[in-house]
């Protein structure tokens, strides 16, 4: 089997343990928007934005670290383990500590005062998932993804299941949105049960030497994690700063947010796809580092990427007059977003796979400067639309950031480590998608059944052309191990 293949077919593991839950976890969103009105979700919506900030920090980019030094030539895997997870344990712990201590302070600045127990779950859920990130990327590595899903369908079972018990039998308004925050709390902490042979036997280590080779690689890492999770939540957090008053005549901010949040939800169909990839690619890039031929089987990756993105994010924008039911009525008027925040996920995708450069080349520096290149964009074009175009303004952001990015590690990439992206035959199915978007919307129809079959017959459209333009390089990669 080929080596694009095998890739394919992890992505298509990974895949099951990320978008199934998140369709299962789609539905569970459909009640949460029939139970929580905007202003609330807004506020739940607020608090997980900044966890995202957090959750980089506890991290500190050495799953990554792990990954590169682990794959290299002679390297000790054990060692390496064990120092990545010592650093990440005790990085987390101190956190979680300082964050539970001012809990009360974090929980005001929130506006749930008398809440600051949610603050408290919330440090100890990013604390349990820190403990647990090596030990699951040592199952990407040894390329384990069954038990990598395993453990992530577990997971999302749970959660589901206690939100439904929490919020249709045992429901407290009092509690409200701490319901879901305490459901993930209980499920993530069964994580520590699938690991715990893996964490009974391991033993902290500081190998100073290895220790600080690694830290100087993460640390680049850390920073462009920091500066994508502002550029993916920030026009979330900033809805409530420059949101003008009265904007949506008689909302306020948190209305904006929380309907925003729950539109941006449908972005995850995009972002699963792309997930499920980073987790299958990360560690296949790293070890055809050394091939002859990697430059060319990077740029059919990223090349089939694209095609199979630009189809997801087609086949969701022509439905989304079917989607939306899937979400309380309240939140329809924020749908418009979901064409660009799509495309912007589309456009993060391409990042992530020609970000390979500047990971095999040691030069995570690069990395940093574009991301925070992306953030520049982020937070003035935020700042300029917001004010004029409300949460409109902040999807069109997501699509010039992301789109900059990828553009800007193309042109550096094709630099300091040249591969051969086919990117004009790329170009025509994202030219192709756009196309058959605007077809279907200027030839709008009223019965449901009609419209619903013209844009499968769209979606065919595009299919055929993909098959017909692609069949001869599929069987050419099929026939290559």
């Amino acid at each position: 089997m080929s080596k694009l293949a095998n890739l394919a077919g992890e992505t298509a593991l990974y895949g099951l343990g990320s978008i199934l839950p998140r369709v299962l976890n789609f539905f569970l969103i459909s009640l949460h928007s029939r139970i929580f009105l905007p202003e609330s979700y807004g506020v739940y919506s607020n608090l997980y934005a900044w966890v995202a900030f957090l959750n980089i920090v506890y991290l500190f980019g050495m799953e990554t670290a792990y990954f590169r030094f682990s794959t290299k030539p002679g390297a000790d895997e054990a060692s390496i383990f064990r120092s990545a997870q010592t650093f990440i344990t005790t990085i987390g712990l101190m956190l979680t500590i300082a964050i539970i201590g001012f809990s009360g302070a974090i929980a005001g600045y929130f506006e749930i005062p008398e809440h600051a127990n949610y603050v408290s779950w919330l440090a100890v859920v990013m604390f349990m998932d820190a403990v647990v990130s090596i030990p699951f990327a040592r199952l990407r590595l040894q390329k384990k993804a069954g038990l990598f899903v395993t453990a992530k369908l577990i997971n999302v079972s749970l959660v589901i299941g206690l939100n439904l018990y929490f919020l249709l039998i045992v429901f407290d308004p009092a509690i409200g949105i701490g319901y879901p925050i305490l459901a993930n709390l209980i499920a993530n902490s069964c994580y520590l049960i699938f690991f715990f042979g893996t964490l009974i036997r391991w033993r902290p280590q500081w190998n100073s030497s290895l220790f600080m080779s690694m830290l100087q690689y993460a640390w680049p890492i850390m920073l462009m994690g920091l500066a994508g999770m502002t550029n993916e939540v920030f026009s979330r957090v900033t809805l409530t700063w420059w949101l003008p008053d009265d904007f949506y005549p008689g909302k306020d901010s948190l209305y904006a947010l929380g309907v925003f949040s729950m539109c941006f939800r449908f972005s995850v169909i995009i972002n699963v796809v792309v997930q499920a990839f980073r987790f299958a690619a990360e560690p296949f890039f790293f070890s055809n580092a050394t091939d002859k031929n990697s430059p060319a089987l990077f740029a059919r990756v990223n090349h089939y990427f694209i095609i199979v993105c630009s189809f997801i994010a087609l086949s969701v924008i022509l439905n989304l007059d079917i989607l939306r039911y899937l979400i309380g009525e309240e939140y329809w008027s924020g749908l418009n977003i979901v064409p660009y925040l799509l495309f912007g996920y589309l456009f993060l995708g391409i990042y992530y796979n020609l970000s390979v450069w500047f990971k095999l080349t040691d030069k995570t520096y690069f990395g940093t400067l574009i991301t925070l290149f992306g953030v520049f964009i982020t937070v003035s074009m935020n700042y300029l639309l917001i004010p004029v175009f409300g949460y409109l303004g902040s999807s069109w952001a997501t699509v010039a950031c992301y789109a900059v990015m990828a553009l800007t590690s193309y042109w550096l990439g094709q630099k300091y480590y040249p591969i051969p992206y086919p990117v004009i035959k790329s170009t025509m199915y994202l030219v192709l998608t756009i196309s058959l978007i605007l077809v279907a919307a200027w030839f709008p129809l009223e019965s449901q059944w009609i419209a619903t079959s013209f844009h499968f017959l769209l979606m065919g459209l595009f299919a055929l052309a993909a098959y017909l333009l692609e069949k001869a390089g599929w069987r050419q990669a099929a026939s290559h191990p």
